[in-house]
């Protein structure tokens, strides 16, 4: 059966958009997203996550195709189990952008995400990762957080809120770095010029699609490039202000599968 008419590629943001708060998939969601697949669309997860915590995920939906990893700065391929394609960010461009904000704002605590489908999260000490369920590997000092090449740097503030840094960071990295803000607690620096948007480019191009045809769901200001290069911008009823404020839609919560409501809307059963 062909796709629908309106939309061939369906984008979607994991954390806060289609996964639950216990990073789980509802039935309704699933079903929702089988029945795309059955109409001809993709489903294609753009997500922060770098490619080895999208990978288990990838799994359990049964996906072979692609998904856009790290903020864009990945494009995996999840049936050969490589990267199409990825970008690292400079480790001593990102050591130069740590200096500014501390210089600013006092000191912060950082992770990184290495480059790579086998890549670690390293994670200072001081630093609480946002996503408990999520594995990640303590190192003893900063220094041991650029042994390997890195895809991104996330960073904590101990009182700042995630705004007040991301605001902070943007006045003094400049052209260093890419500054986005993906989450509760999610601060973050990657390859200057990188978004979720140029990710999802490649990605559409790979499989011949365009932005035309894509509609993409998203919660958080990282999103944002996504909504401008899409067609049509849905944001999560749960979504931050930023992101609410330039979607084309609003749908439910995360919880309230906010996905699934839109899909089963564009594509109704027959």
């Amino acid at each position: 059966m062909a796709a629908s008419p309106a939309y061939a590629l369906i984008a979607t943001d994991l954390d806060g958009t289609l996964l639950r708060a216990d990073d789980t998939l509802s039935d309704r969601s699933l079903t929702a997203l089988a029945r795309v697949a059955a109409r001809g669309a993709r489903h294609l997860v753009v997500t922060g996550r770098p490619a080895p915590r999208v990978r288990p995920l990838l799994d359990d939906l049964g996906s072979t195709g692609l998904a856009v990893c790290g903020q864009g700065a990945q494009v995996y391929d999840a049936g050969a189990g490589r990267l199409l394609w990825s970008v690292t960010l400079d480790r001593e461009l990102a050591e130069t952008a740590l200096g500014k904000i501390e210089a600013e704002v006092g000191q912060v605590y950082a992770a990184v995400d290495q480059d790579g489908v086998d890549g670690l999260t390293l994670i200072e000490p001081g630093y609480l990762m946002p996503h408990p369920t999520l594995p990640a590997v303590r190192v003893g000092r900063r220094d041991d957080l650029w042994c390997e090449p890195i895809s991104k740097v996330l960073l904590r503030h101990p009182y700042l809120s995630d705004d007040e840094l991301a605001v902070t960071a943007r006045s003094v990295v400049g052209s260093l770095a890419t500054v986005t803000m993906s989450g509760p607690g999610t601060v973050e620096l990657q390859p200057c010029g990188i978004t979720k948007a140029t990710g999802l480019a490649l990605a559409a191009e790979h499989l011949g699609l365009g932005p035309e045809m894509t509609i993409a769901f998203g919660d958080m200001p990282n999103d944002i490039p996504m909504f401008d290069w899409a067609a049509h911008g849905v944001a999560m009823a749960n979504a931050h202000p930023e992101l609410r404020a330039v979607a084309d839609e609003v749908t439910l919560s995360n919880e309230d599968d906010g996905i699934a409501v839109v899909l089963e809307r564009l594509f109704p059963e027959a």
